[in-house]
């Protein structure tokens, strides 16, 4: 693979085929099936699609990882399933997936979630060090994005502008590890932006997940 070539993202499904499309996208060393309860809640109404980006679950291991590449592939994966528009939710590095996304092609998007989703700013995470037991990702992947996140590419800042849509920032309060009052002035930026603080730490969807569905079930029926 080289870096200008999309992998075909495995994927789970629920719900209606026919009814509003949702995709919900992992964050760093997780899965799809860090979703399995959000989906469950959402699919009575929503065709919801949960793929694997690409270093993670069962999604193909290339070796070569960015955001830019994995919203390249969330955007193949779309067009794969003849999807015009999608509800799209991201936690984490998911976030940054789905905004960037957004970003480049606004059109694509109805509205936007990001949970947890690390600000466009410096953030000087320590160098991972690899676990000595077995690995469900690419732990390339890790250190690529891990990376990123240390020195954000300065576009980034300037993404949540051209996004319109009605957009949802969902911040995890004092327990998380990111810089909330940075998540605040990101959830500004965006034109239609709205910011909501649930004091479960960083995995606020696994933590209080019925809190973290009510809210976005609210901001989708606004």
């Amino acid at each position: 693979m080289t870096d200008d070539t999309t992998v075909r993202l495995a994927h789970r499904e629920s719900g209606d085929a026919g009814a509003p499309p949702l995709v919900l996208l992992h964050g760093l060393t997780s899965d799809g099936t860090a979703w399995d309860e959000v989906a469950a809640h959402f699919a009575d109404r929503h065709r919801v699609l949960v793929p694997d980006l690409r270093g993670h679950g069962r999604s193909p291991h290339p070796g070569t990882y960015s955001f830019e590449l994995m919203r390249d592939d969330v955007l193949a994966f779309l067009d794969e399933l003849a999807l015009p528009d999608v509800v799209l939710i991201g936690h984490s590095l998911g976030g940054v997936v789905a905004y960037l996304l957004a970003a480049l092609h606004p059109e694509r998007v109805t509205r936007l979630v990001l949970e947890e989703t690390p600000p466009p700013v410096p953030l000087d995470r320590p160098a991972p060090q690899r676990p000595s037991e077995p690995l469900a990702y690419d732990w390339a992947a890790r250190e690529a994005i891990v990376g990123q996140l240390n020195s954000p590419d300065p576009a980034w800042r300037e993404a949540p502008k051209a996004v319109a849509v009605p957009t949802l920032v969902v911040a995890g309060g004092p327990e998380s590890h990111l810089p909330q009052g940075e998540i605040a002035a990101m959830a500004a930026r965006f034109p239609a932006g709205r910011l909501v603080t649930i004091p479960a730490g960083h995995r606020v969807h696994g933590t209080l997940p019925e809190e973290f569905c009510g809210a976005v079930a609210e901001f989708l029926a606004a």
